[in-house]
């Protein structure tokens, strides 16, 4: 249960976020005039028209739009959605080897053809949502053979999972790391999360045979390998034959997964399927809350010595509002409400730039602004922020009073 008070704050807090805070400043600062979206703005707010832009940036602006012209009926998100999905279409798809590029020149020319299956995966997320948004066929026939390109190059159908990239025609590539931040291994929880979490959004616009046990088999697959079944914590890399190769906690990731898992077994509509993810994202939730801090923030991660990464990330701030008010809707966590608009004000507070707009990447251990990190950029998108909102103002209109 929540208060009227409390419900009625956090609609018109997050709505005047959403609506004038973050969304205008994609449409004003990052649309390039001569077509897509710039690749970049610095920490400091400096535009750099000369940046690559990459395929998860453009596919993550595309989901936002879309679902925010769902959500609000705003023609300048319908336009903003349409603009990302015909650049998508004209430059990032490889239309000899099919699949995405990773990144493009600001030109539009290929700066790296490589195919890494994180980023196929969230552009048929993207895809998906602007055929739900609008009905429009050529998005979903795109998304739809792009699923098919992740289920025929990706899924390990000897060992189980999928893997995390390929070269531009499809063979084993050497470096399959999403980032330089990330260990060197064939399978990933965070490329596995995404993928369920693309396949979900089909799933909701392409209901099919093919797409269930798609979807299905992506979530049994986070269950049964993925999730640490002694902790609930989320395993991070693994080696083909899926001995873990990390020993850290990642709460961002454990609270995000804790919902986005809950959310695709709603979808996938099978009751056992159901109960089962209930009861392991119930405590992959309360692990993640190992994370919370009494001024409603979330850390980044605790490592494998124990210590912890203090930083205060953009995006794990988000994915903590909505995995607590998943704990209230779902779990019926009485605190859970409490949690979420307690986190919420951590990011009002400290992370929401009210003078520029968007938020900031991160709040450092020191409690200073991280402005070595991208206020836009390859990473810095619209769409944990931008998600959380519509995300939470769907809980909270749904929520009895």
């Amino acid at each position: 249960m929540i208060s009227e008070e409390l419900k009625n704050s956090f609609a018109k807090e997050l709505s005047d976020n959403l609506n004038n805070n973050i969304l205008p400043y994609w449409l004003d600062n990052m649309t390039d005039p001569a077509g897509g979206y710039y690749g970049r703005r610095d920490g400091y707010d400096t535009l750099h028209p000369e940046a690559q832009r990459g395929a998860i940036l453009n596919a993550r602006i595309l989901w936002t739009f879309s679902a925010a012209y769902i959500s609000t009926g705003r023609q300048d998100c319908l336009d903003a959605a349409t603009r990302a999905k015909d650049y998508i279409l004209a430059h990032f798809i490889d239309k000899t080897n099919g699949g995405v590029y990773w990144s493009l020149d600001a030109d539009g020319s290929v700066a790296d053809s490589k195919k890494q299956f994180y980023a196929i995966a969230f552009t048929v997320y993207g895809l998906a949502e602007y055929n739900r948004a609008t009905g429009d066929e050529e998005a979903l026939s795109t998304a739809i053979a792009l699923f098919r390109a992740i289920e025929t190059h990706s899924r390990d159908r000897a060992k189980g999972g999928y893997r995390e990239a390929a070269t531009a025609d499809w063979q084993p590539i050497e470096d399959m790391r999403l980032s330089d931040k990330d260990a060197n291994f064939s399978k990933t929880m965070n490329t596995h999360l995404h993928i369920l979490e693309a396949y979900t959004a089909l799933l909701r616009v392409w209901r099919t045979e093919e797409s269930v046990e798609a979807t299905k088999y992506a979530l049994e697959i986070i269950l049964d390998r993925i999730t640490d079944a002694k902790t609930g914590h989320l395993g991070l890399f693994f080696d083909d034959e899926w001995v873990r190769q990390d020993a850290e906690q990642s709460f961002g990731h454990d609270i995000e997964a804790s919902w986005l898992m809950l959310e695709a077994a709603e979808v996938i509509g099978k009751p056992e399927l159901y109960t089962r993810t209930l009861a392991a994202t119930r405590r992959m939730a309360d692990a993640a809350l190992e994370g919370l801090c009494a001024d409603g923030s979330m850390v980044y991660e605790r490592h494998g010595n124990g210590a912890y990464d203090n930083e205060k990330h953009w995006w794990v701030q988000a994915e903590a509002v909505v995995g607590q008010a998943y704990l209230a809707r779902y779990h019926g966590v009485a605190k859970g409400w409490d949690g979420a608009w307690k986190t919420w004000g951590y990011i009002r507070n400290y992370l929401v730039d009210v003078n520029e707009g968007e938020w900031y990447w991160s709040r450092l251990a020191d409690g200073s602004v991280n402005r070595a990190e991208d206020k836009a950029g390859f990473w810095k998108c619209p769409y944990h922020n931008g998600r959380m909102c519509m995300e939470t103002l769907r809980l909270l209109s749904a929520e009895a009073l």
